[in-house]
């Protein structure tokens, strides 16, 4: 992670709040965690966890369509890469008129969420220069960074590394609930249509949850592969987790998709042990609910060894595909 003016992190004046911008999700669940949501001034179009998030003015607009179906929307995403565009669009006017002490950003994908690129005209409209975090997270250890980044530039130390203690804790939980559970071969796709295999923190994940990610390379960005390349690697489960969707949205994508040939002979397949997964709350935002979702994935690959994991708060995150198609 990147962080202007790190040497001399601002003290928190009880009389002056900040005025914070959020431009990813993942940075919004972290802000409200630190006890900052009534400093929150603005977020991007996605941030909608917490609740409280949506009321939030939204400064942050996508250029493509979310409505299409996920090769239409891979198609979108490429056309916009290779022209040089980005995906996204600031509202200068509003980002304007909130005069923001901090705004925090990604660097890690251009593809989930704006970046400091699509900040710099935006900043140029400002009347005075805000302080700039900028996330880049590739491992649980970063995401655990990145809080403490943010608590440092907030003002909220404590609360960061309360947040933090609690992150590693819960993970810790889930690792030894599973212990001595025999492994299990595991592929997470992080897209449908065409298939990718999901990178980053996710093959970290799965090794938490005492899965072997077959096809995942942690600390990796997630790559484009052939259906064969998933055949080949005959999973016992498979994790479909498209990246920003929810549990329904899987669900629709899954069920309109034309399942290639050769599907039925993985052994995943043929045992029952496809898994559907709220990607968008627990697997594609690097924030504190990362921590359900390694919960999540022990009760996917280890599924009736052992009583459910997952937080009975985080609601239904799970579904078992009985069937080819559903």
């Amino acid at each position: 992670m990147l962080l202007e003016n790190d040497r001399n992190p601002p003290r928190r004046d009880k009389l002056h709040a900040m005025k914070i911008c959020s431009l990813l999700p993942s940075a919004t669940e972290i802000l409200f965690a630190l006890g900052l949501g009534d400093q929150v001034a603005g977020v991007s179009h996605e941030c909608d966890f917490p609740p409280e998030a949506r009321s939030k003015p939204v400064l942050i607009v996508s250029r493509i369509s979310h409505t299409e179906i996920a090769a239409a929307i891979d198609r979108q995403v490429r056309e916009f890469l290779e022209r040089g565009e980005s995906l996204y669009s600031v509202d200068l006017t509003a980002l304007a008129s909130i005069e923001p002490d901090l705004i925090v950003t990604q660097d890690l994908c251009h593809v989930c969420a704006a970046t400091p690129d699509d900040l710099g005209a935006a900043l140029a409209h400002l009347r005075r220069r805000p302080q700039i975090v900028t996330l880049n997270p590739h491992s649980l250890a970063d995401v655990c960074a990145d809080i403490r980044a943010v608590a440092r530039a907030t003002g909220t130390v404590q609360q960061g590394n309360a947040v933090i203690t609690n992150f590693e804790r819960a993970v810790a939980q889930v690792e030894q609930a599973v212990a001595g559970l025999p492994r299990q071969r595991v592929v997470c796709l992080e897209w449908l249509d065409p298939p990718y295999v999901a990178g980053h923190w996710v093959p970290e994940m799965v090794t938490r949850a005492r899965g072997v990610d077959v096809l995942g390379r942690a600390g990796e960005p997630s790559f484009r592969v052939e259906w064969e390349t998933v055949f080949a690697a005959q999973p016992d489960v498979i994790v479909l987790m498209p990246c920003g969707y929810g549990l329904q949205q899987v669900a629709k994508e899954f069920r309109d998709m034309a399942l290639p040939e050769g599907w039925e002979n993985m052994p995943a397949v043929r045992n029952g042990r496809v898994f559907l997964v709220e990607a968008s709350g627990y697997f594609s935002r690097p924030g504190p609910r990362l921590a359900a979702g390694v919960a999540i994935l022990a009760d996917a690959i280890h599924a009736g060894q052992q009583a459910s994991l997952t937080p009975s708060a985080a609601g239904l995150v799970l579904a078992r595909v009985a069937a080819a198609g559903m």
